[in-house]
């Protein structure tokens, strides 16, 4: 038993995609039913989901925690050699 799925996608988007995947044999209806066969077989997305700056969520949520714990109980310093002869004790 066949069933339809209806979406709205950015015209450009839409395009772009359907050129990629011409040149790789396959139409977008293909591409589409290969991506939800393997969201089943990985019981998931399957590809890693980044952010507009190349991490994962996780990531992101580490470097965030981890600068606010700097600003909050790291070294200042007022310039470079003070610094430098810390590091170097």
């Amino acid at each position: 038993m066949s069933t339809t799925i209806q979406l709205r996608i950015d015209a450009r988007v839409k395009s772009i995609a359907q050129e990629i995947l011409k040149e790789m044999g396959l139409d977008l209806s293909s591409a589409i039913k290969m991506f939800l066969s393997q969201v089943i077989l990985t019981r998931g997305i399957p590809f890693q989901v980044l952010t507009e700056n190349g991490f994962t969520s996780a990531q992101e949520r580490m470097m965030i925690k981890e600068t606010e714990l700097a600003e909050k109980h790291g070294k200042r310093f007022t310039n470079a050699k003070k610094m430098l002869d810390d590091i170097l004790k």
